[in-house]
């Protein structure tokens, strides 16, 4: 498992996001500057022990009501070629240094580590780097799933709801980067889906939701 340094962040992974999200497709215009609030998340570990994989839920409180956002992360000691686009910001740690933070989409690394955990190879972390059995996964497929080429940044695409990402001909990873609260019913696969990877969440008002994080369509 990787290892959990607790130290600092200058500046912090919110401040960056708070910077970051309002140039988004899928952001929801709220009043004014973000208001954001870690509310849960997973981690994936890079069997390379290089770069840091993390699944975070923020939640936005500055509007009339609360939005939770998923924002996969990838934490690099040196910038990813052909991934300045996709830059978040960078950060001083108080261990490792500057850390380039990105949106894990356009990583390989955290593209291919979230295939095989669709797949049952990788196991999912809490932040707290114990396992969290709490996050379902599924893949219906007949085929292993490719890793993303190594050093390549994916080709991603945002909308208005989502990012999609080719991993393979006829096969599309989509993230759900606006997440819609159930918190009564675990998320299932969808029914036009090979695979899915759900998780949990906590809302404001202390209750936990659920809801589908990822899905692959052919």
């Amino acid at each position: 498992m990787a290892i959990i340094h607790r130290t600092t962040l200058t500046p912090t992974k919110l401040e960056l996001l708070t910077a970051w999200l309002p140039g988004r497709p899928w952001y929801r215009d709220g009043a004014g500057e973000p208001r954001l609030a870690r509310a849960g998340g997973f981690r994936l570990d890079d069997p390379a022990g290089e770069v840091g994989v993390e699944f975070m839920v923020a939640t936005d409180t500055a509007g009339p009501g609360p939005v939770h956002y998923l924002v996969p992360l990838t934490y690099r000691g040196a910038p990813l070629d052909g991934a300045e686009h996709a830059l978040i910001g960078t950060t001083e740690h108080g261990v490792l240094g500057t850390r380039w933070v990105y949106d894990g989409c356009h990583d390989p690394v955290l593209v291919t580590e979230l295939l095989a955990l669709f797949e049952g190879r990788a196991q999912a972390q809490s932040l707290t780097d114990t396992p969290d059995h709490e996050i379902v996964r599924s893949w219906a497929g007949s085929a292993p799933l490719p890793p993303a080429p190594a050093g390549d940044a994916p080709s991603a695409e945002d909308d208005k709801d989502a990012t999609g990402i080719a991993v393979a001909p006829g096969l599309t990873l989509r993230l759900h980067r606006v997440l819609r609260p159930a918190p009564d019913a675990v998320a299932d696969r969808p029914e036009d889906a090979l695979g899915h990877v759900s998780g949990h969440w906590e809302l404001p008002d202390g209750s936990r939701a659920r809801a589908v994080f990822a899905v692959l369509h052919d």
